[in-house]
């Protein structure tokens, strides 16, 4: 029941009526029993600094960024987190008082799948397919739990240099053209291997990145960040050549655990936001 003491929270976008995380939030804030409510909030990009003013003045505790504000809404924060200010993006800002801080939590979301499953990333060596806006938290959440070479895995390493080299100062970041001989011995060594390419992603389920499957490590995870579809065909490829696979799911269900507990300082029941997700995601 939503009173006049209920605190607000929200995630604001452009279009934002897609978004899942009302599902995922209200799931968990429902599950422990916490008097909070998360709304969807349409903000277009030309009404943002407005926004960020009107919620402050509403006293939000907080709310989640998405597409295409986490980097605009950087200016009007007071504080950025290190991770948000590393991966150049904030999809948190907490309310405190007035103040607000930015945070991102996408890099937490990710890790939780892999130390879910103690995926041994320490001195070993990954490799991302992509180089966009979804690999930097990615990169830097793999830099953070010292893997020993990330490596891009690119259609034009060209455009990728510069992000390998803005990342190579906190690890090192090298850049391959996926359809390269070397590429084939870098799968051969790894013992991570992520897609961050939207390639797969429903509606365009037959779409997948080239990977020669007889040449990955057999014991290496795959991790495909997308959740819709909840098997890619690049992650139905290597369940049947016998790796252990990763969906989104549990990244985004993650990235909004770690979010709902810097606002309530609860622990949410992370199983219970991924039911809620997945009974969406069939709905």
């Amino acid at each position: 029941m939503i009173t006049g003491k209920t605190q607000n929270l929200g995630v604001i976008g452009w279009p934002i009526a897609h978004s899942l995380s009302p599902v995922l939030q209200n799931a968990a804030i429902e599950k422990a029993g916490i008097d909070y409510n998360y709304t969807a909030l349409p903000v277009a990009p030309e009404k943002l600094a407005e926004a960020v003013t009107g919620l402050k003045a509403l006293h939000y505790r907080g709310w989640n960024v998405t597409i295409p504000h986490k980097t605009a809404i950087m200016p009007l924060l007071d504080e950025i987190d290190e991770d948000a200010r590393i991966i150049g993006a904030v999809n948190t800002v907490v309310n405190d008082n007035g103040k607000l801080k930015g945070f991102n939590t996408d890099c937490l979301g990710f890790m939780g799948a892999l130390t879910k499953r103690q995926a041994a990333i320490k001195g070993k060596k990954v490799v991302l397919l992509g180089a966009g806006g979804a690999a930097r938290a990615v990169i830097w959440g793999l830099i953070k739990a010292e893997a020993q070479e990330v490596v891009l895995g690119v259609r034009n390493p060209a455009k990728a240099e510069s992000l390998a080299a803005e990342f190579s100062r906190y690890g090192k970041v090298t850049v391959c053209h996926w359809e390269s001989e070397e590429f084939t011995q870098v799968l051969a060594d790894c013992a991570l291997l992520v897609n961050t390419t939207p390639l797969g992603m429903t509606p365009k389920v037959d779409a997948c990145p080239p990977v020669d499957w007889s040449k990955v490590n057999p014991s290496a995870v795959v991790y495909d960040i997308i959740y819709t579809p909840a098997e890619t065909l690049f992650l139905r490829q290597a369940r049947e050549h016998g790796h252990v696979i990763i969906n989104g799911e549990e990244m985004l269900a993650g990235q909004g655990a770690a979010a709902l507990q810097l606002w309530t300082g609860c622990e949410p029941d992370l199983s219970c936001m991924q039911m809620a997700l997945r009974k969406a995601l069939e709905n």
